[in-house]
């Protein structure tokens, strides 16, 4: 494939001296795109069950498959190996990018500073996740959470390593926090559906809060059955026109990035921001830290998140089959290491990758994936078209026809399209379709694009 250079230099970037400042030449560091180019591909194993299936009532029958079905392995395999570590990753490669952006001259050009160019960058992607979100309609966007959660990152870019480590653990603290109320939260209904059970036996009325209790814990319950009807319903405007397609999505995608989006995962996003910031001042990502280390971050890593996703999942298996039972089981909630467990199996990902990168063992490999890296966002917001054309009803119409597993040969056929587009594109352009309009809009200028032989 083409760019298989493997060399590990870190390049800085650097703003043209000539006459029009906005044209910018960056020298890539391609351990980052190898990196993002796996978090890309393996965010799709995530996201493909939400283009595939409708995720209001799919976990149910997730998770209470029989435990010898090839779907139930490909889900349990799933959830606790890739399960917020894709995006962990991609995160954590967001925060070097700010280091990455803002480490450009302070001078400014044409009465414009690196903040407005900041700025203005993260204001456009956050439009194209409206896009992602309300014209494409995958409602899983991510692009609008990177854009909101990035606004906040500007100041933080001079600090020293320990501090955004300090932050990194704040915002986990915080994150943490919120799951344990809301753990408390379950578990007061649990009490109180239980005392007015208890009541009604004993022929007494149950006090207005156990009522209360009990309203929320059934409707607790009732989350954690799967609905065959609903399901249907939901199939069946999925499989239709746009139109129908478009009101369906928008409750699910305005929920996502408003009430959960500010509730859950803007601590979930600013953890790996921060932490991906630390980890490229320490040159992690560059490739600059002795073998020994990426070993041994392979090691921890893999040694804590994986046995912590493999335990975190078949807590949800218990929860699904009987929540009641669940709970009263008092047992330790591993899924409240959710950010320690994707952090520990995020970094063993890249530290395989990078021992793999090192080793020259795949240098075709690894130059695939580099190339899907440098055109990550034009290749996100691609698996977007190319999933909701396969699986929604404008299109071929495959929604809610595929098992789990099934679903894995349509992420196959996206890759192999992705591979090949990537290399073959990068043959004559230096940057990506979407790369060259998003920064040509981020500088307000007209950008190259095409590939200047040496």
């Amino acid at each position: 494939m083409e760019h298989t250079d493997l060399s590990p230099v870190v390049a800085t970037p650097i703003i043209s001296p000539d006459s029009v400042p906005l044209v910018i030449h960056t020298e890539r560091i391609r351990t980052i795109d190898v990196i993002r180019g796996f978090a890309l591909c393996g965010i799709l194993l995530m996201n493909i069950v939400g283009f595939g299936l409708p995720v209001e009532t799919v976990f149910p029958r997730l998770f209470t498959q029989p435990v010898d079905d090839i779907n139930f392995k490909t889900f349990e395999f799933l959830a606790s190996v890739c399960e917020g570590t894709m995006r962990a990753l991609f995160s954590m490669l967001f925060g070097a990018g700010v280091l990455l952006f803002t480490a450009k001259k302070e001078d400014t050009f044409s009465g414009y500073t690196i903040a407005d160019f900041y700025y203005r960058r993260l204001l456009w992607l956050i439009l194209f996740g409206l896009i992602n979100a309300y014209v494409l309609l995958w409602h899983g966007d991510i692009l609008f959470a990177y854009g909101v959660c990035g606004l906040f990152l500007f100041p933080f870019r001079k600090l020293k390593l320990g501090y955004w480590l300090a932050a990194a653990g704040l915002c986990m603290i915080i994150s943490m926090g919120k799951g344990a109320m809301t753990g408390l939260e379950m578990k007061e209904k649990r009490v109180g559906y239980l005392q007015a059970v208890a009541a009604e036996k004993q022929h007494k009325k149950p006090t207005a809060e156990q009522q209360t209790a009990r309203i929320g814990w059934l409707e607790t319950e009732q989350k954690t059955r799967f609905d065959p009807q609903k399901q249907a319903e939901i199939i069946k405007k999925m499989q239709s026109g746009y139109g129908t397609v478009f009101a369906t999505v928008m409750p699910v995608a305005s929920r996502l990035q408003s009430v959960e989006f500010y509730d859950i995962y803007f601590w979930d996003v600013l953890v790996m921001m921060f932490l991906g910031m630390a980890l490229f001042n320490w040159g992690f990502f560059s490739n600059q830290i002795p073998t020994r280390t990426y070993v041994l971050t392979l090691l921890l890593g893999y040694g804590i998140g994986l046995p912590l996703g493999y335990l975190a999942f078949w807590d949800g298996v218990a929860w699904f089959h009987n929540p009641g039972a669940a709970i009263d089981a008092d047992g330790f909630p591993f899924q409240a290491l959710y950010h320690i467990r994707r952090a520990s199996t995020a970094l063993g990902h890249a530290s395989l990758l990078l021992l793999l990168y090192r080793s020259r063992l795949v240098p075709s490999l690894m130059g695939g994936l580099a190339n899907v890296g440098q055109l990550a966002f034009t290749n996100y917001l691609m698996q977007s078209v190319l999933c909701t054309l396969f699986f929604y009803g404008y299109g071929l119409g495959y929604y809610g026809t595929m098992t789990t597993h099934q679903l894995l040969y349509v992420v196959a056929g996206v890759w192999v399209i992705q591979f090949i587009f990537s290399a073959v594109w990068l043959r004559y352009f230096r940057l990506g379709p979407l790369e060259w309009l998003w920064r040509s809009l981020t500088y307000w200028r007209r950008q190259p694009i095409l590939r200047v032989p040496a």
